[in-house]
């Protein structure tokens, strides 16, 4: 677990998982973590009390009600109010933020031990308390590299090989995992065809995914095939010695950016590049110091982290020789060890809701109705989709998932379109605009749901829209407060 004067490796095992020469490989991860954490509780500290609030549409104090602590631990058992949130919130966003400044160098071992684990025992107060809105794989999975990053040490420390290896355990299960759902999913990626149609019904596209989706066809068809050898062949040479695993590692970073490129998926993307980065042997880019061996009490604590762990992955590894594999499941309530996955299904056809709302008191044929835009989700055709990720719109990703199926929306829509009748404020700032001042809000408000597909270059230069809708069905007829 420790270099020789100069950076030299002192053992085989070193040359292959870690040690001394990642000492600035764990200084780019531990970085690059810190953003991640910064962007998801500055996230959750703008977005909570119209969403989970004491006033919200899935009340926090509601749900600490009727479910017991064994299922969700979390700080706000203790006390639970807006303003307690908000400070649990921000204050982890400074916490974060001192750690991107490098404050976990200032202090002893264990110190920057204990500044690790406060963003992690915080952000899981937060999941376990979010319900729907925070269901998403991402969430467990910055909390299961969050808990490891706790065990990575300091420079009073060279990073511990076990810790090191652990975290490409996760990069291995998250690729591996993707790669075997979209197999035993959709046909189209076994047909190389997913990416004809992936880039224009993803949840939420950013400002090149028009030009992504009009790539040429056999283009797309070698997009599927790489990324099955990225997510299906790769992950295995990630525990290959130096400099195979760094090159896996590397081709894994080019795959995710191309991801970023192309869509809108909050910080999955972003984190897994951070996951790849610990992977990466640095020592030639600047000599690793000198580092002092780890004392027996630290030593103790990775070996019990790492028999944990492996106790833990039993259930995720089941679930990946399995026919029936789940995506981006929890077997823990700490989401200490999880599943990941994405896209065993690709949409042919895009779906969107448009909420409107009117001022007339009897709403007839002649009313006029004007829509709510979201800040992220696809509304007016002429608007180009903007770039938001590694940040998380909530609202405007749960939307995406009512469009599939209104079962997604039963718990919150109607609180929601309660709130918009109502002109709550803090629900009219989730979105980019409202059509109706907050002290003048509509009499009533309906959804529709209509087919979305993007124009092809000839449609857009005589237009302007990137988008071209038509009228689908009634998702809610129009409404009023009661």
């Amino acid at each position: 677990m420790t270099g020789a004067p100069g950076g030299a490796h002192t053992e085989d095992v070193d040359d292959w998982f870690g040690g001394s020469g990642y000492w600035l490989s764990r200084l780019v991860f531990q970085r690059g973590l810190a953003v991640v954490y910064l962007v998801a509780f500055v996230g959750a500290a703008l977005q909570f009390r119209p969403l989970i609030g004491e006033r919200g549409m899935l009340p926090v104090p509601r749900f600490l009600e009727r479910v017991p602590w064994r299922r969700a631990p979390t700080l706000f058992r203790l006390r639970y109010s807006d303003r307690v949130f908000a400070g649990c919130a921000w204050g982890g966003a400074v916490v974060a933020a001192g750690l991107l400044a490098g404050v976990d160098g200032w202090v002893p071992l264990w110190g920057a031990m204990l500044l690790w684990l406060v963003p992690w025992v915080l952000y899981l107060s937060i999941v376990n308390v979010g319900q729907a809105w925070y269901g998403f794989g991402w969430e467990s999975l910055l909390l299961e590299v969050g808990f490891l990053a706790v065990f990575l040490g300091n420079d009073e420390v060279a990073p511990p090989v076990l810790v090191l290896f652990l975290l490409r355990w996760v990069l291995f299960r998250l690729e591996f995992g993707a790669g075997l759902i979209k197999m035993r999913g959709d046909a189209c990626w076994r047909r190389l065809t997913c990416l004809y149609f992936h880039h224009e019904t993803q949840p939420m596209p950013g400002p090149l995914s028009w030009f992504f989706h009009r790539l040429p066809g056999p283009l797309h068809r070698v997009e599927a095939a790489a990324n099955h050898v990225t997510q299906l062949v790769v992950p295995f040479l990630l525990f290959a010695p130096q400099p195979v695993a760094s090159a896996a590692a590397a081709l894994m970073i080019v795959t995710q950016s191309w991801l970023i490129l192309s869509g809108n998926f909050a910080w999955l993307n972003w984190l897994t590049v951070v996951l790849a980065a610990s992977v990466l042997d640095l020592s030639s880019v600047r000599t690793p110091p000198g580092l002092p061996a780890a004392p027996l009490w630290y030593g103790l604590l990775v070996l019990a982290l790492t028999c944990g762990v492996a106790v833990l992955s039993y259930r995720p590894v089941r679930n990946l020789l399995s026919r029936r594999q789940s995506m981006n499941r929890s077997y823990d309530v700490l989401h200490l060890v999880n599943t990941y996955g994405a896209f065993g299904t690709v949409g042919r056809v895009r779906q969107e809701i448009v909420v409107e709302g009117t001022a007339d008191a009897a709403p007839g044929p002649a009313s006029v109705w004007l829509a709510y835009e979201f800040r992220g989700k696809p509304g007016d055709p002429g608007r180009l989709p903007r770039q938001f990720a590694p940040y998380h719109l909530r609202l405007d990703w749960m939307m995406w998932f009512a469009a599939l199926s209104p079962a997604y929306a039963r718990s919150w829509f109607e609180p929601f379109v309660e709130r918009l009748l109502a002109g709550d404020r803090d629900t009219l700032r989730l979105l980019r605009g409202s059509p109706f001042p907050a002290d003048a809000p509509p009499a009533y408000v309906r959804a529709r749901v209509f087919r979305y597909r993007y124009t092809t270059w000839r449609e857009l230069r005589a237009s302007g829209a990137w988008w071209e809708r038509t009228y689908v069905r009634e998702f809610l007829p129009p409404t009023r407060l009661r």
